[in-house]
């Protein structure tokens, strides 16, 4: 089974920057990014990206390079990513929002990284890095005596604009590399088929090291609207949903999460600037339509969502799915509808072959949006790029891991992971990346994470340990994990147990623990 995605003409070198230069040029006087009260035009983002670009070209970090990029969200970092892709290198993005300890685990699986621009308030986070740390305000006078335009560098469609770290099967986080057809591919489409335009203007709401976040700070830019962007570390749902009603903001991505938050936030509050958005473009979880319908069928609401899937492999966003035309009584699960242009869907058996119309498959993605692999990786990761014959011609495609089938309407429905890897508010998570930072600690001798279900069906993450010593305490544990783990990892419980239960097969038994939740939540609930 195959869903094909429209055909659509890219320019002969799509590439991302560019987009951004033809509306410097068409507009220089437009504001491009609004931060702390400050805000750039386009002409002042594009002089501040062009020196820096030419900072590193006189280092030599030109075509190829990595960049790291660890800043709080500020203009400095939209000039530091607008710079790298100028050079012809691709950013990495180190989200100050993770612990330090997790940050230097990233660090190391970065190769040939050419240096990483950081601020005072995020450079102690990355001083165990081999390469130069910069700050571009104190380089700020020498910036100045450069030439205000851009480095001649022929970038092409094959080259590595950014690569974002996921986590991989084998429990160590992979970086992933996109290229910039991919993304050109991803923010045309998005421009052309939903009529983005200069007033499209956006807020970013998710973390920096999110995929999701890469096409958030730059589809703005790339159609020529304004980039609102939050004085603020970590997501903060009062001061996003403030900046909501004094900006004319007219989009926003996030993950299905932080939509629920917001409208929480909306609902609590009586209010009415999420309902005036043009766009809402969500996922990267199992969406709870339930936690939307009463918002979404509020009188007045102009609001379109727009359910979307895709993985950070493959340039964030495969597939799209306005939710208006959703029916709850026609699926269990809500679709993430068609491909975007250039790319299409392959629901495939164990053998690569096309299942049939109506069975489910392991989802497949081939065209542009495919990315350049691992960074640095050998193992089996790599295999889930690979080739499939189509129509006689080889295409290069990513095997998602994800199962699905297409509905009769021709819409996509994502039915779970085929492996382990899970996706808890947003973030694709490997539970071996969270059992072996538990190993890690003092007192614990094996630890088990799964993933449960609250009342009102959210996904939560709950840990099994088998203390070496005394029982161990969740506020210690967490507190523990909260130095090495990214706060969306470390789980929402910890259980003590004797031992870890098996399978026949001698693997972890997560359905066992699924079952020993069950009933202790069963057990409160008779003792309430």
């Amino acid at each position: 089974m195959i869903l094909q995605g429209k055909r659509v003409a890219l320019p002969p070198a799509p590439v991302v920057h560019k987009q951004f230069e033809a509306n410097v040029a068409a507009a220089p006087d437009a504001v491009a990014v609004v931060w702390a009260g400050r805000q750039v035009t386009y002409a002042e983002l594009d002089v501040r990206a062009n020196r820096f670009a030419r900072f590193l070209a006189a280092r030599g970090h030109g075509r190829g390079a990595k960049v790291g990029v660890c800043l709080d969200y500020s203009i400095d970092l939209l000039v530091a990513i607008l710079g790298t892709l100028k050079a012809g290198a691709a950013y990495v993005p180190f989200d100050p929002a993770y612990p330090a300890q997790r940050l230097q685990l990233l660090l190391g699986q970065v190769p040939d990284l050419a240096l990483i621009v950081a601020s005072p308030a995020t450079a102690g986070m990355v001083e165990s890095a081999s390469v130069d740390v910069i700050d571009l305000e104190q380089l700020s006078d020498e910036l100045a005596a450069l030439p205000a335009s851009a480095p001649e560098v022929a970038v092409t469609g094959d080259d590595v604009c950014y690569a974002v770290f996921t986590s991989g099967s084998t429990g160590t986080p992979k970086l992933t590399a996109v290229r910039h057809e991919g993304w050109f591919n991803l923010m045309n489409w998005l421009t052309l088929e939903y009529g983005l335009h200069s007033g499209s203007n956006n807020l970013v709401v998710s973390a920096f090291g999110f995929d999701l976040s890469q096409r958030a700070l730059m589809t703005p830019l790339f159609c020529g609207a304004t980039q609102h962007l939050l004085a603020s570390r970590n997501f903060d749902a009062m001061m996003a949903y403030r900046l909501l009603k004094e900006h004319d903001i007219r989009v926003v991505h996030c993950a299905s999460s932080t939509l629920y938050l917001l409208i929480d936030w909306e609902t609590a509050r009586g209010g009415d600037a999420l309902t005036k958005l043009d766009y809402v473009l969500f996922g990267g979880e199992a969406l709870k339509v339930e936690r939307l319908t009463n918002w979404a069928r509020r009188e007045g609401n102009t609001c379109t969502l727009l359910h979307q899937y895709g993985v950070a492999e493959c340039t964030d966003v495969a597939t799209s799915y306005d939710l208006a035309g959703y029916r709850p009584g026609e699926h269990e699960v809500a679709p993430v509808g068609r491909p975007a242009y250039n790319t299409d869907i392959h629901l495939l058996d164990e053998d690569l072959r096309e299942v049939g119309a109506g069975e489910s498959g392991e989802i497949c993605i081939s065209g542009a949006s495919v990315g350049a692999g691992y960074l640095g990786g050998s193992g089996p990761e790599n295999a889930k790029f690979t080739t499939l014959v189509v129509d006689g011609e080889p295409r290069r495609l990513y095997r998602t891991g994800d199962r699905g089938h297409v509905s009769e309407a021709g819409e996509l429905i994502v039915a779970g992971r085929m492996d382990a890897q899970v996706k808890v508010r947003g973030m694709r998570i490997d539970p071996t990346d969270i059992e072996r930072a538990l190993g890690r600690l003092s007192g614990v001798r094996e630890a088990a994470v799964v993933v449960t279900y609250t009342d009102a069906g959210e996904a939560e993450l709950t840990a099994f340990v088998v203390p070496s010593g005394n029982d161990l305490t969740e506020d210690d544990l967490r507190t523990r994990l909260l130095r090495t783990l990214p706060r969306n990892m470390v789980p929402a419980r910890f259980m003590n147990i004797l031992r870890i239960p098996l399978s026949p097969h001698g693997k972890v038994d997560r359905a066992a623990l699924v079952e020993t939740c069950r009933k202790q939540d069963a057990e409160i609930g008779t003792a309430a």
